[in-house]
C-alpha cells in the first residue's frame, strides 16, 4: 500500500512503547530482571518434559542474576547495572522474566511479588508467563495490585496457529491465549502479548493472519521476536541434524515480514519490541545478526520506503 498521507506516528512509523511510557509516566521506566526460581508445566512433567523446542532462558537472562540470592539482592544488583547503562532513569519495575512467573503456589507467588514491591525504588511489576498459567485467583490479585502499582502482564502467545503450537511443544492452543487475554483485560490488566515469527510450520499467510487475530483481542502491547536457533534447545538438535528441517528467515526477508505484519496490526496496539537478540555465545543460527538498536530503524526505514505505517492495512474483524 502506498499513499501520500503522512505517517500518524512520525519517523518511527509505528506506535512505540517507549514513547508512550515516557509520555504517560513523565520519563523512562526501566525493567530490572529478577529470577524467582519458577518453572513451566511443560518442563516439570504436568504437561510434558523438555519445554518448548525453541526455549533456552539463558539466551535472554542477564548474567548478573543469581537465583540463589534474594529478590531484593537481585534488584540491587540490577539497579547498579542499569544506572550505569541508562543514566537518568527514575522509575524501575521488577521484571519476572524467565519461565512462567504465575505458575506455582499462590502464597509463594504473592511473597515474591510483594518482596519486589517493598523495594523503595520499584514502582511496579512486569510478569512473564504462559496463558495456561493464569488462574482467576492470580488475576484477581494482580488486578488488586494494579490499583496502586504499574502491573504489566506479559503472555507468551508465540503463535496463533494450533499446528505450529503443537509442533513446538507449547502444550496449549491459541484458544487458551484468547481466553487468558480476555480474562486479564476484563479485570483492567494491561496485557503484552509475545509472538515468535518464523516458527516451524508457519507460513507467511499464517503469520500475517496473527496480526488480524491479535488485533481483535484486548491486547495492550506486543513484543515481536524472530526465530533464532539457541544452543541447548530441541530446535537446535533438529537444526544440527538437518538444517533444512528448520527454515529460518533471511535478514531482508525478516525486515520485510515485520513491516508487513506492522502494516496489518491495529494502530491502538503498542509495539514494545520488534525483534530479539541472543548473545553470540548462545546463538547457532541464522548467520545474520542485526543488533536491536539497528533493527528498529531498519524497520522504520522499510516502512518509510513503502510510505506506510502501523495499521495502514489493518482491517477490523
Amino acid at each position: 500500500m502506498t499513499t501520500d498521507l503522512p505517517s500518524p506516528f512520525g519517523e518511527r512509523r509505528y506506535r512505540a512503547w517507549n514513547e508512550h511510557v515516557k509520555t504517560r509516566y513523565g520519563g523512562r521506566v526501566q525493567k530490572v530482571s529478577v529470577l524467582a526460581g519458577f518453572t513451566c508445566p511443560n518442563r516439570d512433567g504436568l504437561l510434558g518434559k523438555g519445554g518448548c523446542t525453541f526455549c533456552n532462558n539463558d539466551g535472554f537472562t542477564p548474567g548478573y542474576l543469581d537465583p540463589k540470592q534474594s529478590i531484593t539482592t537481585q534488584i540491587n544488583a540490577g539497579l547498579d547495572f542499569l544506572r550505569r547503562r541508562y543514566p537518568g532513569t527514575q522509575r524501575y519495575m521488577a521484571y519476572f522474566q524467565s519461565y512462567s512467573n504465575t505458575y506455582g503456589e499462590f502464597e509463594r507467588l504473592r511473597a515474591c511479588y510483594e518482596e519486589a514491591l517493598t523495594h523503595p525504588e520499584i514502582c511496579g511489576l512486569a510478569i512473564g508467563t504462559r496463558p495456561d498459567c493464569l488462574p482467576d485467583q492470580v488475576l484477581d490479585y494482580l488486578a488488586e495490585l494494579s490499583r496502586s502499582h504499574i502491573i504489566e502482564l506479559e503472555v507468551g502467545v508465540e503463535s496463533c496457529n494450533d499446528a505450529t503450537l503443537a509442533r513446538v511443544n507449547r502444550g496449549h492452543d491459541f484458544a487458551c491465549s484468547v481466553d487468558a487475554i480476555q480474562r486479564a483485560a476484563a479485570r483492567g490488566l494491561e496485557v503484552t502479548a509475545h509472538l515468535l515469527l518464523g516458527l516451524p510450520g508457519e507460513s507467511v499467510d499464517s503469520m500475517l493472519g496473527g496480526a488480524r487475530l491479535l488485533s481483535a483481542l484486548p491486547v495492550h502491547a506486543l513484543k515481536l521476536h524472530q526465530l533464532q536457533v539457541v544452543r541447548g534447545t530441541l530446535l537446535a538438535r533438529d537444526w544440527q541434524r538437518n538444517p533444512e528441517s528448520v527454515p529460518l528467515l533471511g535478514e531482508g526477508e525478516c525486515i520485510g515480514l515485520l513491516a508487513d505484519f506492522i502494516e496489518r496490526l491495529s494502530p491502538r496496539i503498542l509495539l514494545q519490541r520488534v525483534g530479539s537478540e541472543v548473545p553470540p555465545s548462545q546463538k547457532l543460527a541464522p548467520e545474520w545478526n542485526v543488533r536491536l538498536s539497528e533493527l528498529a530503524p531498519r524497520i522504520s526505514a522499510e516502512l518509510a520506503r513503502r510510505n506506510s505505517w502501523q495499521g495502514c492495512r489493518y482491517q477490523s474483524v
